[in-house]
C-alpha cells in the first residue's frame, strides 16, 4: 500500500509542473482570418490577448511570446503585389496593440517575409517602434527557401540586421518541401553565424513540419560540439511531441534534449490557431509522453527566455 501511495505522490507533483512561459503563441485579427480562411478547412475565429491571457491562466502559465501573423500576407505567391506591405505592417501594428494591454503578460515579435524587398524596412520599423521584443521567421509559409542562393542571401541579410538591432529571432525554418540535414547546416554555417549576439531559437524543436531526426541532430551535435555558431543556440517545444507521436519519437526527442542541454529549451505551444491546441493541453501532452524526469520537465518549465520580461 505505500508503494502505491508512493507512487501517486510522483503522479501528482509531475502534474503540478506547469511552465512560466509559452515561448511561441499566436493572435488572430479578423483581417488574419480572412486571410487564411479556405474552402474545406475549418474556419478561424478571431482570437484577442484578453483571451489569449484567459487560456494562460487556465493553464497557471504567467507570460507568453505573441508572433505576428503578419506573413500570412507576405507569401512567395504575393510578393510585389500591390498593398501587401500595407497589410503586413497593419497586422504587426494590430499585435503590438493587442500585447500592450497586458506589458506585464505577453512581448509581441513582429514578421514578414525575410525574402521581401520590405523585409530589411520592416525589420528596422519594428525595431525603431520599440513595441517588439524580437522577430518571427516562417520559411514553409512564405516560400523561403535557403537552398536558393537568393533567397539565402536576402535571409543572411536580415539575421544581419536583426544583430545589429538586438533583437532575437525565433524562426520556423522547415521549408515546404525536402527539409532536413542539408537545410540545418546551411542555418548552422551560414545563417547563424550572422546573428553571433542574439539568441535564435529554432521552432517546433526540430524547426517545423514532420519530425526532421537529421536535422535535429545537426542542431544537437552543434550544440554540444562547442560550434561557435551555435553558443545563443536555443530550441522551443512547440507541438513536439504532438507530431512525434509514437514511443520510439519520443525516446529520440528526449535523447536530443538532453544532448542539446535542458538550459537551451523553452516551453512553446504554437496554440491556439490552425486546430493547435490550448497551452495547458499541449504542455500537458508533452510532460505525459516525452521521457523526461521530473527533474528534466522542471527545469525546462522554469527556463524564460530573458526578452520576455524586458
Amino acid at each position: 500500500m505505500a508503494f502505491f501511495a508512493l507512487l501517486a505522490l510522483a503522479g501528482c507533483a509531475r502534474h503540478r509542473i506547469i511552465p512560466r512561459a509559452d515561448h511561441h503563441q499566436h493572435l488572430m485579427s479578423a483581417a488574419a482570418v480572412r486571410q487564411v480562411s479556405a474552402p474545406g478547412r475549418e474556419p478561424e475565429e478571431p482570437l484577442s490577448a484578453r483571451q489569449l491571457i484567459g487560456m494562460l491562466d487556465e493553464a497557471g502559465i504567467r507570460y507568453a511570446v505573441v508572433l505576428s501573423g503578419a506573413y500570412y500576407f507576405d507569401g512567395v505567391d504575393q510578393l510585389g503585389r500591390p498593398g501587401v506591405y500595407e497589410k503586413v505592417r497593419a497586422e504587426n501594428d494590430w499585435t503590438a496593440g493587442q500585447v500592450a494591454q497586458f506589458p506585464d503578460r505577453l512581448v509581441a515579435f513582429c514578421s514578414f517575409n525575410p525574402v521581401a524587398d520590405h523585409a530589411l524596412p520592416e525589420l528596422r520599423r519594428c525595431a525603431e517602434s520599440r513595441k517588439f521584443a524580437g522577430v518571427k521567421l516562417h520559411f514553409a509559409s512564405t516560400g523561403t527557401t535557403i537552398t536558393d542562393p537568393d533567397h539565402l542571401g536576402r535571409v543572411r541579410a536580415v539575421f544581419r540586421a536583426a544583430n545589429d538591432l538586438r533583437l532575437p529571432i525565433l524562426a520556423h525554418v522547415a521549408a515546404r518541401e525536402g527539409y532536413g540535414r542539408e537545410h540545418a547546416e546551411i542555418i548552422v554555417n551560414r545563417l547563424l553565424p550572422e546573428a553571433p549576439d542574439v539568441p535564435v531559437i529554432i521552432a517546433h524543436l526540430w524547426g517545423g513540419g514532420a519530425v526532421s531526426e537529421p536535422a535535429l541532430a545537426v542542431y544537437a551535435d552543434a550544440v554540444s560540439s562547442g560550434h561557435p555558431a551555435a553558443k545563443n543556440l536555443y530550441f522551443e517545444l512547440a507541438q513536439a511531441s504532438l507530431v512525434a507521436g509514437s514511443g520510439e519519437m519520443y525516446e529520440m526527442l528526449a535523447r536530443r534534449i538532453r544532448q542539446i542541454g535542458l538550459n537551451r529549451v523553452y516551453y512553446g505551444s504554437d496554440g491556439p490557431q490552425f486546430g493547435g491546441a490550448s497551452p495547458r493541453t499541449v504542455w500537458g501532452h508533452f510532460r505525459t509522453n516525452v521521457p523526461l524526469t521530473d527533474d528534466e520537465l522542471m527545469r525546462i518549465a522554469n527556463n524564460v527566455a530573458p526578452f520576455v520580461r524586458r
